[in-house]
């Protein structure tokens, strides 16, 4: 559901697991789980999908207090009461997990967005400078795609349990267009170093954040700092893209993409792509 890059290290997280999927970035190689969350989920699909924490949304975060190499931040989608987790997870200094998961209950910062959005779905989420952006879903139902916008001074005083919750500097609603007659929704967002961010979406044909559907396509595309919305590929086949990491090297981007079939017994992807940024 989510995927960052961090030194030697990639981390995936998956909607339906309790764990933090942990592998190398230089090889292909078995990964390792690292528990996030006690108990056990059933076996029975339905019952599974109904006790989820559903974590969508996985962050990098820099140096801060208690945190003297940077963090991950995993993050629920909202979408139901159980669904409101996060996870803070402290890195050494090769970007390694060090140390227990943090639980954060997201109940607080997520008040004001289901107020704003009736059927709250939180994909992505990313630093984009001072800003810490979290990427609302919509779907077929007619729920929007936004960028939720927070101050990064003030969300990070709120994870290290300094301060109340912040509430959104502003909220963006963002017109993503449509693959084959289905609406696409945002799946992940990665920052670029001049300001604009990136974005992975899917067509998936579903009226709601609970159900899934037959996904028809993905998408990367671009958002410049105007909040003009910029379609860079369209991916061959019907992979249904929910993470994405990005390296830069100039105007030339290398993007990880990892896939979910919403099938247990489908594993997932990792697909690369190089694309040029335009100017």
């Amino acid at each position: 559901s989510a995927l960052v890059r961090c030194g030697k290290h990639l981390y995936v997280v998956a909607d339906d697991e309790l764990h933090l999927g942990v592998f190398s970035a230089d090889d292909g190689a078995p990964g390792q789980l690292l528990r996030l969350f006690p108990g056990e989920l059933a076996q029975d699909k339905a019952e599974r999908k109904a006790q989820k924490p559903d974590l969508e949304s996985l962050a990098l975060l820099p140096a801060m207090p208690g945190c003297p190499h940077g963090a991950l931040l995993a993050l629920g989608s909202g979408s139901k009461p159980n669904r409101q987790q996060a996870v803070l997870l402290m890195l050494d200094v090769q970007g390694g997990v060090q140390g227990p998961p943090h639980l954060i209950d997201l109940a607080p910062l997520y008040q004001s967005l289901h107020a704003q959005f009736a059927d709250l779905n939180i994909e992505g989420a990313f630093l984009l400078g001072q800003q810490f952006i979290l990427l609302q879903r919509g779907n077929q139902g007619q729920a929007a795609n936004a960028a939720v916008r927070f101050a990064w001074s003030a969300l990070q005083g709120w994870l290290l349990g300094e301060q109340a919750a912040p509430v959104p500097q502003c909220v963006e609603y963002l017109a993503l267009g449509e693959l084959q007659g289905v609406a696409l929704g945002f799946t992940d967002g990665a920052a670029l170093d001049d300001g604009r961010w990136l974005f992975s979406a899917v067509a998936e044909n579903t009226l709601d954040s609970y159900q899934d559907g037959a996904c028809l396509g993905a998408v990367i595309g671009l958002v410049e700092a105007d909040g003009q919305v910029c379609r860079l590929a369209t991916l061959d086949g019907q992979w249904k893209v929910e993470g994405l990491a990005v390296q830069q090297r100039g105007a030339s981007l290398l993007l990880s993409l990892v896939t979910d079939a919403d099938d247990p017994q489908i594993a997932a992807s990792l697909l690369a792509l190089e694309l040029s940024l335009p100017g």
